[in-house]
């Protein structure tokens, strides 16, 4: 019997005067760590922000002492090129290389005090050296024309340029040159006068700077060409990218500054501050790693913990031990509340499942009986419905009333046996986008042209088993249902996916569904939606928001017992003034051959003509009023029919008649033996004999787990000639399929 339609929502008991109490010590129990946290945390900020200021002015300080060592050093290239100017004026090239001799031991005297000078040359017009203070003599088939220095000197107007480093083609070592023009008598260019400085005179210097945490420091010209960087394990950058914080920050800052963010050499977080040379458009520059002060400031803040952790522990501990105390006071209070609120959750839920469980027991206690009622009703209607030769159409309509009324009845009682799981399903292996494209006819004749209806079908679609009729009765009582709840018109959307419910959803929803994956098909309107309160009542049987006579109030109930019964999972979703989507959820069927084919293509056994068979049947049915209605029935076709009323006289009988072509039997029988018990009885006689079953309810002798068993052949009650002759034609013929 199936258990709450609905999760219930549990309310929680109030706070009780006890639990308040404790809400003060809580408070001290968190402050006591709280406050020295935030203390500590505003320390730690205050603390950061004076070791970041300590180390900024100490780079300021830093780059004060580069730039008056630079503005030096670069004093005396300057004086090197006024040195060359006038011991070279007014000499030519040929000059120059008659005594080149004299002339490299002159320029070599003057740069032997000089370690900031790697050399001095003079270069001709078409970039080839003719003298050098450390190469004698300098390789004549040397061409330098190539070099910037050179080209800068013999196209631009350039008063003293500044070269690249560069690696020197006769000596192979690296240096940057600084150049002016060599004019003749004429004032034209005649080639350059060239300083050449070597990178590691700064690189050493910067290595022996006061500050000890310096992390990088070098010389550098406008443009971001490197000229000296220390460590020299860095010397071979050739500068700094256009965009980097650097470059920016000379944009912003000509002559000075501070800046930080990522090097573009390196990638790492430094602080870096700079300063432009006076009269040369070179800047030093000197940065400290963000890393090393973050070190540092830790290694500051770590002392503060030695002695601020104890005490915010004690503190800590003091306070929860007060709670402690206090919350055992009140525990024996709080256990008692709690065990009080839990008792009634269950005995609610009690209450709930044996209200359920009574509908069903009624139900399935009234089906039989009631059935049995329908099927002598509809039967005997029936028949004298193809017997009434009178003349006056109000005979003819009154059986037609009679039996339009039983049919009503017999699809009420379907209902309540779907709700309470007790309805015999016909499993088979079902192709849900197949079922509801061919439904497409059927659902636009049962809601009309005001709706529209969309089908979103998801490709790939799983297989499901369950019972294919079931599926199309529950699709069309929701399509029905939406288009009441669209009395305007509107748009209804049947789709199908895949899903796979997880352990998170199944929580949420409270639903029994194992986590898993399923095949979901949902159908959603564009009506006006459902309050809440409706919502959660929704699936109770015979609660309805319809008009007196408009609904039995069955149609969703019928929806939540088949999907139930076909272990799967429903779910409402719906907005006021949006719709409502209502989701089935039927579990993945991995294995194809587990159930049988659901052959949409399956053509009906035709209506047997009367007098057109002669077998003869046994039937076994202890209702004297259906047995009376079927031997009728069947004689009209022209079988021949023998009934018994138990299963011991339906045995008996068995023997005693060999030519006996099909054994007819109701499930519930009495003497002690059922329908299911006497079919295998009977097979030990007749192994070949065809069974056919029916019932009107029935719990384990057929169905198991709410499903029919495949090896039957059942006809549910209440059922109507037609149905009866088709059937009996289909098991005697062997034919597959069950009504």
């Amino acid at each position: 019997m199936p258990h709450s339609l609905v999760p219930k929502k549990v309310t929680r008991p109030a706070p009780a005067p006890e639990h308040r109490l404790e809400w003060p010590l809580r408070l001290l129990l968190w402050a006591s760590l709280a406050l020295p946290i935030a203390i500590f945390a505003v320390a730690s900020w205050i603390s950061y922000n004076q070791h970041v200021a300590e180390a900024t002015d100490r780079l300021q300080r830093t780059v004060g002492i580069m730039q008056e060592h630079a503005i030096k050093v670069f004093e005396t290239f300057a004086i090197s090129e006024r040195y060359l100017e006038e011991l070279f004026a007014d000499t030519n090239d040929n000059d120059i290389r008659r005594n080149e001799g004299d002339y490299s031991l002159r320029l070599r005297n003057f740069i032997k005090g000089l370690p900031q000078l790697r050399d001095l040359w003079v270069i001709d017009a078409q970039g080839h050296p003719l003298v050098s203070g450390t190469l004698y003599p300098v390789p004549r088939d040397l061409d330098l024309h190539d070099r910037d220095y050179f080209r800068a000197q013999q196209t631009t107007n350039i008063d003293t340029f500044i070269g690249q480093v560069v690696r020197g083609r006769a000596t192979n070592a690296d240096f940057f040159a600084i150049t002016r023009k060599r004019l003749n008598a004429k004032g034209e260019f005649n080639g350059v006068y060239l300083v050449s400085i070597s990178p590691d005179y700064f690189v050493q210097y910067y290595s022996q700077l006061p500050s000890s945490d310096l992390s990088v420091a070098g010389l550098v010209r406008a443009d971001g060409a490197n000229l000296a960087r220390y460590p020299a394990s860095q010397q071979s950058i050739s500068g700094s990218a256009p965009g980097s914080p650097f470059m920016r920050a000379i944009a912003r800052n000509p002559l000075g500054g501070v800046t930080s963010g990522v090097s573009s050499y390196d990638g790492a977080a430094r602080i870096l501050a700079y300063r432009k040379l006076p009269t040369q458009n070179v800047y030093v520059y000197a940065a400290i790693d963000v890393g090393a002060i973050r070190s540092d400031w830790i290694d500051d803040m770590a002392v503060h913990l030695i002695f601020g952790v104890p005490a915010t522990l004690t503190m800590f501990g003091l306070a929860l031990l007060t709670l402690r105390h206090t919350r055992r006071e009140s525990e024996a209070h709080a256990q008692l509340r709690a065990e009080v609120a839990r008792r009634e959750g269950v005995e609610q839920a009690l209450r709930q499942s044996q209200k359920m469980e009574a509908v069903g027991r009624l139900t399935g206690g009234i089906a039989h009986d009631f059935n049995n009622l329908l099927t002598a009703i509809v039967g005997n209607v029936e028949l004298a419905m193809r017997r009434n030769h009178s003349t006056d159409e109000r005979v003819a309509r009154s059986l037609g009333a009679i039996r339009q009324a039983s049919m009503r009845a017999a699809t009420l009682v379907q209902r309540l046996l779907t709700f309470s799981r007790q309805h015999p399903q016909e499993v088979k292996t079902v192709d849900v986008n197949r079922l509801v494209g061919g439904m497409s006819e059927l659902l636009h004749r049962s809601i009309g042209e005001a709706v529209t209806i969309e089908t979103v079908l998801a490709s790939g679609l799983w297989k499901t088993a369950l019972d294919p009729n079931q599926l199309e009765n529950a699709l069309l009582n929701l399509a029905v249902n939406a288009r009441d709840a669209m009395p305007d018109g509107g748009k209804l959307t049947i789709e199908t996916s895949n899903a796979y419910l997880d352990d998170a959803y199944v929580m949420q929803t409270g639903t029994d569904v194992k986590p898993g994956q399923f095949v979901m098909v949902a159908v959603s309107d564009t009506g006006g939606g459902m309050p809440a309160e409706i919502r959660d009542k929704a699936f109770e049987p015979f609660f309805t928001t319809k008009a007196a006579g408009a609904g039995t109030g069955l149609g969703l109930s019928m929806v939540y017992g088949f999907v139930k019964q076909s272990g799967g999972h429903v779910q409402i979703y719906s907005e006021i003034g949006q719709g409502t989507a209502i989701k089935m959820y039927f579990p993945r069927l991995t294995d194809d051959t587990a159930y049988p084919a659901w052959d949409t293509m399956a053509a009906a056994p035709k209506m047997p003509a009367s007098g057109q068979h002669h077998e003869a049947i046994l039937l076994v049915e202890d209702d004297e009023d259906v047995s009376r209605f079927v031997v009728d029935a069947l004689g009209d076709i022209g079988y021949r029919v023998t009934h018994a009323t138990t299963a011991a006289r339906a045995l008996d009988l068995l023997k005693a008649t060999p030519d006996i072509a099909l054994l007819f039997t109701d499930v519930v029988l009495p003497g002690g033996m059922n329908g299911r018990e006497l079919a295998h009885e009977a097979r030990k006689l007749r192994p070949d004999l065809p069974v056919l079953f029916a019932t009107g309810y029935t719990r384990n002798a057929i169905i198991h787990h709410g499903r029919l068993d495949q090896d039957v052949d059942l006809l549910t009650k209440p059922f109507t000639t037609d149905a009866l002759a088709r059937k009996v034609r289909q098991v005697i013929d062997g034919g597959t399929g069950r009504t």
